[in-house]
């Protein structure tokens, strides 16, 4: 049949195509279905990216990610996952500003591909793109949920100090979302794996959160210009130097492991030094405790009176020998 003949079939989509004095904007739509009736999936793709490529210019954004996803599928069709992968990260490229959640869709798309095909070496500069994305949107949970799945895939393909950096960007990422439990909860995990457990990232990061629960804001700039902190990405770069935001005592008690809420004496001197004198032999005790050292009341008071029973035995003792 001629209807089915492809040189008359690309002939039909290349007039959709053209510009003229009766058709202001191309019909990539209607072109497409002619285009994949006649040619084979691998030039069809390519078109599709054609397409998509004129969208960006035109700036009609939901034909932008139709097409370069059809481009995607046509690739994968011929077995190219990497083809296919480049389609979805350029569409995602183009959609950043414009739409960022579809943006994020196909940077994950783009990743799954190549995950999926044993090529996670070849999805790190994807990795990066879309953390990137997610900073910008100050969602800064998924950016390090998804540099950690991008250590994942550094350990299965032996980019180790890759999967450091991996590891170290998700802790930062967490300080500056001002959850330093779930930044210390990161770094304890991280540390079961003996790669990361004796790097450079792993002794920036433990100095880095010791400056936390020390409040030491002096300590904690010093360390955010290490160099192993500047040769991150410089997204991670960017949000370690900026650090710290949020409160750090309000960090540094919700940390604790052992938290428990405060009885009302506590709520009294919590932000007072406690201090008990005791009378031992006709001397004078002082005992000074800070909050940091005695966060828990219930201890502080039990090391008070087990120190007191200690002088009254002593005391009763002195007695007994002068007698």
């Amino acid at each position: 049949m001629a209807g089915t003949d492809p040189e008359k079939l690309i002939a039909k989509a290349d007039k959709l195509t053209k510009l003229t004095l009766t058709r202001w904007s191309a019909d990539w739509k209607n072109a497409t279905q002619y285009y994949e009736q006649a040619v084979k999936p691998w030039d069809a793709a390519k078109h599709m990216e054609s397409a998509a490529a004129l969208a960006v210019e035109l700036r009609i954004w939901s034909e932008v990610a139709d097409f370069y996803r059809r481009a995607a599928e046509l690739y994968n069709e011929c077995g190219r996952s990497q083809p296919a992968s480049d389609a979805l990260a350029k569409g995602a490229r183009a959609l950043e500003d414009a739409k960022p959640e579809e943006a994020i869709a196909m940077y994950i798309d783009a990743c799954s591909l190549l995950e999926e095909d044993g090529k996670e070496n070849m999805a790190f500069d994807l990795y990066r793109a879309i953390t990137n994305v997610y900073i910008k949107l100050e969602r800064y949970t998924d950016a390090a949920t998804f540099l950690l799945r991008w250590a994942v895939s550094a350990n299965k393909c032996n980019a180790l100090h890759s999967q450091c950096k991996a590891y170290l960007s998700a802790i930062i990422v967490y300080l500056a979302a001002h959850d330093f439990k779930e930044a210390e909860k990161c770094y304890n995990d991280c540390c079961q794996i003996d790669t990361f457990l004796s790097s450079d990232q792993s002794h920036c990061a433990s100095k880095l959160l010791s400056a936390y629960r020390e409040a030491d804001v002096e300590e904690i700039k010093r360390v955010a210009k290490s160099s192993t902190i500047s040769n991150l990405d410089h997204m991670i770069i960017r949000l370690a130097r900026k650090l710290p935001t949020g409160e750090l005592v309000a960090m540094e008690v919700g940390s604790l492991e052992n938290e428990e809420a405060l009885d009302e004496v506590s709520n009294g001197l919590g932000k007072y030094t406690l201090f008990a004198l005791v009378t031992c032999n006709n001397r004078h005790i002082s005992i000074s405790c800070a909050k940091s050292l005695f966060t828990n009341t219930t201890f502080f008071f039990f090391f008070f009176f087990s120190l007191t029973h200690i002088c009254s035995v002593q005391s009763q003792s002195s007695v007994f020998a002068s007698n």
